[in-house]
């Protein structure tokens, strides 16, 4: 399970798709412009998120 955790505060949040109740897992999106951008993902192909932001950070995600 993806769990991300917030570098300014601590906070930390699980996971997991609210289709089809699988656990998502971290992963990153390649942009145009070279640059990625980090994901969490549902492995049975119901989609994906951009990864959670809390204290208007993106949070980061340890897997």
């Amino acid at each position: 399970m993806a769990k991300y955790e917030c570098n300014s505060c601590g906070m930390s949040v699980n996971t997991s798709c609210g289709n089809c109740d699988t656990d998502l897992v971290n992963g990153s999106l390649e942009l145009e412009d070279g640059s990625s951008v980090q994901i969490a993902e549902c492995p049975e192909g119901c989609g994906k998120i951009k990864s959670p932001l809390c204290c208007g950070e993106d949070m980061s995600c340890n897997i």
